[in-house]
Formats: structure tokens, sequence, C-alpha cells
């Protein structure tokens, strides 16, 4: 697919000579409208005259990727951009294609048709939800939001860096921008939690308590609700990896389609026919680790790559925690803990790890995800707060403002 430079007078801005393939053009100019219509139904009411400051990407490298400006959510666009020009010569390095040329045609009429579904699905719709469970779990607070961007869009990091290996050359291409996008996602995250850490903090030594009813009533999220925010979110999105064994995860490597996180830097034949794997399995009432071949195991190789990945974040709250001289410190729940896809599913195990009866996990499980009153208490603290420069009590300020704004700054334009 030959690039193009940027115009962005175009109903899509793209680099990818959308103006010669008039086919795919047309089938992405409808695409556009629905994507308005998109934000009409479900986006925040009352937003469609609002200027928001918003990123808008001219390019995949870091100085194109944002360009921020204020703009009517009607009159935004987003664009398809794909990496620098692709190399004609590129092999495939992994799979039973190894060391074949890649494959530079985009798919036709089949691709077209999976977008078309994908716009028509809808998070949490009855009728039409999307795929993975995880998308339709309701984000209706900023502590939700925080965690789904930390832990679920670092989710679509992992994914993508499998795709960027892909013997399919527009694929791999693609994803750099996209990997781009995550990374804001997850900061975005991680900074808000931690910002809802800190404020937690502060107020517990400015009471001088640990009690959660205390520190609810001054208007704070205890950390223990911040935990099982945790568990509940981490627990949901690492079944977005699917099964611990998979025939398909082995037809997509062998077939050169998606790689393994990292694939280029690690040590052995990249071909895999021969390697094993340990995966958990429920064996005779405990958590026992059990070797498969390495191909039907590749789900829960990326899984474990995310996992530690994962850690990285907890640790870095830990030590806001730590910073303001208290004990608590936030962890990643089991694998095994609150599963519902492949051979942990319905595993009762405890955020520990420990395998227990079903009327001892139903009896605990409100110490360990987020109950009816946790939910409703956080949505109690989400108060609309407009002005620049002021923030609702139950987090702390940022340290900057994005693109590095001040922190007074002002996102939205109310009127």
């Amino acid at each position: 697919m030959a690039m193009s430079s940027i115009d962005y007078r175009e109903k899509i801005p793209n680099n990818v000579n959308l103006t010669e393939d008039r086919g795919l053009r047309r089938a992405l100019e409808r695409w556009h409208p629905n994507y308005l219509d998109w934000w009409a139904d479900t986006g925040p009411e009352g937003s469609q005259d609002f200027d928001v400051y918003l990123r808008t990407a001219v390019s995949v490298d870091p100085k194109g990727w944002a360009q921020f400006d204020h703009v009517k959510m009607p009159d935004y666009r987003w664009g398809i951009f794909l990496n620098i020009p692709g190399d004609p010569d590129r092999r495939i390095h992994f799979g039973d294609h190894k060391g074949e040329k890649a494959w530079h045609e985009y798919f036709g009429r089949d691709g077209r048709d999976e977008g078309e579904a994908l716009l028509e699905r809808r998070a949490g719709d009855d009728d039409n939800p999307r795929i993975l469970s995880a998308f339709n779990e309701k984000t209706p607070d900023w502590l939700s939001l925080f965690m789904f961007t930390y832990f679920t869009d670092r989710d679509g990091k992992f994914q993508l860096c499998a795709l960027a290996e892909s013997g399919f050359d527009p694929l791999a291409r693609t994803t750099k921008f996209m990997l781009t996008e995550e990374a804001h996602h997850m900061f975005v995250g991680e900074t808000g939690v931690s910002r809802v850490v800190q404020r937690t903090c502060q107020v517990m030594n400015e009471l001088k308590t640990d009690d959660p009813e205390k520190l609810r009533a001054a208007g704070v999220i205890d950390l223990e609700t911040v935990q099982r925010y945790i568990n509940f979110h981490y627990s949901v999105t690492i079944d977005l990896f699917g099964a611990e064994e998979s025939s398909n995860a082995a037809t997509f490597y062998s077939s050169g389609l998606k790689g393994r996180f990292g694939e280029g830097k690690r040590d052995d034949d990249h071909v895999l026919k021969d390697g094993t794997y340990k995966v958990l399995h429920l064996v005779n009432g405990a958590l026992r680790e059990v070797e498969v071949p390495m191909l039907n195991a590749l789900n829960e190789v990326l899984r474990d790559d995310y996992i530690t990945d994962s850690q990285g974040g907890i640790s870095r709250w830990n030590k806001v925690i730590a910073k303001a001289g208290i004990a608590f410190r936030l962890q990643l729940p089991h694998k095994a803990f609150h599963r519902r896809i492949g051979s942990l599913a319905g595993v009762k195990a405890s955020p520990e790890g420990r395998v227990s009866r079903d009327e001892e996990w139903h009896a605990r499980v409100g110490e360990w995800l987020p109950t009816d009153e946790d939910r409703g208490f956080v949505a109690s603290l989400m108060g609309r707060v407009v002005e620049p420069g002021k923030f609702a009590n139950w987090i702390a300020p940022p340290v900057i403002g994005v693109n590095r704004q001040p922190v007074n700054f002002e996102y939205v334009r109310l009127g």
C-alpha cells in the first residue's frame, strides 16, 4: 500500500492514498457519519456545542501524534495512518512461514463487513453488546475509568504488540500508531489512580485514621475500596487473553499472523513446535501447574507478560502510599481469582490464590470485589467541578496538565 502526504481537507485524513482507492474510500466514508452518530448517541449529554481540547494525529511519529486544539465534537475527524513506508523485502520472522516475504495486500470485503459489525456493537447494549465481556462492564465513575484505562487498555498494548510482529505488513504497520494511543490511555489511568491514592493518604494523615468509614465521611475513597476496584478490573481484563490452551492461538502464530510480545527479543527458534509452557489447572481441588505444548499456550504466555507489566503501576502507587508513611500496600490478585474464561473459569480462589468452598467464597466476596455500597459511595463523589484549577475533594491535582498545559487550563469551554 503506497504512502502519501496528509490532506486535512479530506473527510478522512490519511496517508494511504485513499483518493486513488475509490472502493476503500467509499467504504470508510460510510463509517464516518456512523462514528458521529455513535458519539451523538453515547457521548456526554449536551456536549455537542462545547469546544473541547482534543488531540488530533497528523502522523505516527511522536511529534505528529499529538496536535492539540479546541474543537467541537461533531467537527472532530479520525484518520488512517500507517507507519513509515514498509520494507518491500521485509521477511516473516516466526511460524511456519519464517523467512518468507511478508504479505503486503490488504483485506477486502470481509474486512469491511467486520468493520461494519464492529460499529453496530455497543458496550453494555442488551441487544448487540461487545463480544468481549470486559468491554461491557459499566464505567459509571472516574475511578472505574482510571482502572479501565490502566488495566484494560494495557491488554490492548499487548495484543497490538503481538500483532506488530505480523507477517501481514499493513497490519503490523498500523499498530505503531495505535500503540502510541494506548500509551496515552494507560498514562491517564496510572496517573488518575495515583492522584486518588495521594489524596486519600493526605486525608488519612490529616485525620490520623485508616478507618474506611471515617475516610468516606471525609469525602475520599478508602484504600480498601481502591483495592477492590483493582481486583475487579484486573480480573476481568486478564480474561481478555482467552483460554490458557488455544488451538486458534497456535494457528495464528504458525500462520505468521500474530507473534508474541517482543518476539524478536526472544531466544528460541520462533517456530515453537517442540517447546512447552506451564499453565494453571485445578487438579483435585488445588491449583497445579501443568506443562502443555508452547504453541497451544500462547494466550497464557501473553497473559503472563501482561501480568508482569501491570505490576509496575501497582509498585508506583505503593510508593505514593509509602511516601505518606502509611503501611497499607496495594497488590494484584492471583491470576485464578474471579475468572470466567478458560480452565480457571468458576474456580473459587481468593485474591491470594487459595481455593475455597463456594459458601466461603460467597461469604467473603464483598471483601474482595466492589459491592453495590462501594459503587454507590464512589458515584456519590462524582459531583461536577467546572472551574478551571479546581478539583473534586477525592482526587489530588495533577503535577502538570495534558500537553504540558498549566493545571488551571480550560480544557472544555462550557459556554
